[in-house]
């Protein structure tokens, strides 16, 4: 989740008389490999009367190049930019295998292409003896460059210079102090020393206020800030350029926005051009804020936004209890379970394993508490185009009255107890057959066609194995190894047939006359009548009187 925010700097330069302005270079762009999305950038310059040419260098940043026609008594620069402030992790990167371990040598073909990156400066007694107590000892290439990030972070301290350019290595060292650009050119060296490309970065560093406070660790920024900054990125294969700011002993994250990127400080300056010789008064204005940002479990409403939604919902209510409209809940309430809500079944996929079972405790759980004696009906629901099997819906009936439908709970199995079996729907058909007074020869077992077995088996390739059909659709592959798995002698189920019986049909179409035909006298149906395959449910066993 992202925070929009918006960006402004502001250069002015003002001269005690109006002067001639060289072509002057501005690098203030977002630069293409830039992480943070920005959504929107302007650039406005004063005198307005100049000419505008955008350019790359040869390292692939942005440049604008200005110049101005006629004299001027001042000279400013506004950048605006938008950014989308979302978390990044720094370490989502990979190594090639051979360079996972440092240290490790490059590719031949590689050192033309980074030949600008990897030449250092001649080394000075005390970088030389940095250098020297950097351990050769092979380890992870990752953990490497974080120590010795965290190494300088902790051995230099951070100091505003006001001064132009950046301190040799040697002072830095030499002072233990420096500003970002002196540490960031500090670490291009050694890390081009050690063999590694490195580059020197200038940007902006936009750093939020934090929702929470660590409890480890620095707090963070106590407001919302934006600053230029310098940086070090150094080159991995397979992963690509990857920044580490030593002012902080963290790799490069979200809030570091990139404007240039080159081999050596001089060429990633924000602004180079020349002047006439005047005096000159400077003065420069940053800031960023927050434009939009969504709430967040680490920042919720704030209490001023909650009050305004509360009092929105309670006009709403107000205004539908006097235009007297009820609301109900709707017919298929949506639950995820708390023991195991990142399972896919509780996210992508329709059923699951515990979903059912889940199901039933919470139907069960409902009846006791708002319908006590409530009928409990476990049937089908939605059928889905390309599902095998319908959905099943759970539903509760109760009386308004509050007489109990249902008495007792053991005749409805739980979804915990054991699956029915075929014999258990034999005994349950004979049971309903009794009951009716039918004899239980008339609950008949039913089995698969082998028929359809037989055109269902011809249409899996002969070199198919059939414990392992290797189909990709999980639905299809279950009924598959479903199908090999069932006996052809073995009932699928019992069924008892029954039919609806209508006395005015079926004395017209049995014709029987005698007062004990079920026609005449239907509590007489087991002592008269037996049923019968002919559409008509029963014949009467006593011959018809004419």
């Amino acid at each position: 989740m992202s925070i929009l925010v918006a960006l402004y700097h502001a250069t002015h330069y003002t001269y005690d008389r109006p002067i001639n302005l060289g072509p002057q270079i501005v690098r203030l762009r977002p630069a293409p490999h830039c992480r943070t999305r920005i959504s929107s950038y302007s650039l406005t310059v004063t005198p307005p009367q100049h000419f505008l040419n955008w350019q790359q260098d040869p390292h692939g940043n942005w440049l604008a190049r200005f110049v101005f026609p006629e004299k001027t008594t001042e000279f400013s620069i506004i950048s605006d930019l938008r950014a989308d402030i979302e978390v990044i992790n720094p370490f989502d990167f990979f190594i090639e295998p051979y360079a996972e371990k440092w240290p490790f040598e490059f590719p031949p073909e590689m050192h033309e292409d980074l030949a600008a990156f990897i030449e250092p400066d001649p080394l000075t007694p005390r970088l030389k003896e940095f250098v020297a107590s950097v351990s050769r000892e092979p380890r992870s290439t990752v953990d490497f460059l974080v120590d010795l990030n965290r190494r300088l972070q902790r051995m230099i301290r951070y100091l505003i210079r006001m001064e132009a350019g950046v301190q040799p290595p040697e002072e830095t060292l030499a002072s233990r102090a420096g500003s970002c650009r002196d540490t960031a050119w500090l670490l291009v060296q050694i890390l081009r020393h050690l063999g590694l490309p490195a580059r020197f970065v200038s940007g902006y560093l936009i750093q939020l206020r934090p929702d929470v406070k660590p409890l480890e660790g620095p707090a963070g920024a106590e407001v919302d800030f934006t600053d230029l900054h310098a940086w070090t990125e150094v080159y991995l294969p397979g992963a690509g350029w990857i920044g580490l700011d030593a002012t902080s002993g963290l790799l490069c994250g979200e809030g570091h926005v990139p404007l240039a990127a080159t081999p050596h400080f001089r060429s990633a300056a924000p602004i180079t051009g020349m002047v006439e010789p005047c005096e000159v008064s400077f003065s420069y204005d940053m800031g960023v804020v927050r434009l939009a940002e969504q709430p967040r479990v680490t920042a919720p409403f704030s209490p001023e936004a909650w009050s305004a939604l509360d009092a929105v919902g309670e006009a709403i209510d107000a205004d539908l209890r006097q235009h007297n409209v009820r609301l109900t809940m709707g017919g298929e309430p949506t639950f995820v379970s708390i023991d195991d809500y990142q399972s896919a079944e509780w996210n992508t996929t329709a059923l699951g394993s515990n979903k059912r079972k889940c199901a039933d405790e919470l139907i069960r759980r409902l009846r006791n508490r708002f319908a006590p004696g409530g009928l409990l009906h476990y049937g089908q629901g939605k059928w889905y185009p390309g599902e095998s099997n319908p959905r099943w819906a759970l539903a509760l009936y109760w009386r308004r009255d509050g007489a109990p439908i249902w008495h007792d709970d053991s005749l409805i199995a739980r979804e915990t107890d054991r699956r029915a079996s075929s014999g258990d729907a034999r005994l349950f058909a004979e049971g309903i057959a009794a009951r009716l007074g039918f004899s239980t020869d008339y609950a008949q077992p039913v089995y698969e066609d082998p028929v359809d077995r037989l055109l269902k088996g011809n249409r899996i390739a002969e070199n198919i194995d059939p414990g392992d059909p290797k189909i990709h659709d999980p639905v299809e592959r279950a009924r598959i190894l479903k199908l090999f798995d069932s006996k052809l002698g073995e009932p699928a189920g019992f069924v008892l047939p029954l039919q609806f019986w209508c006395p005015a049909i079926r004395h017209s179409a049995c014709g029987c006359r005698c007062n004990r035909c079920p026609v005449l006298n239907p509590s007489n149906i087991r002592m008269s009548c037996r049923p019968t395959r002919l559409p008509n449910a029963y014949r009467c066993a006593i011959p018809p009187t004419r």
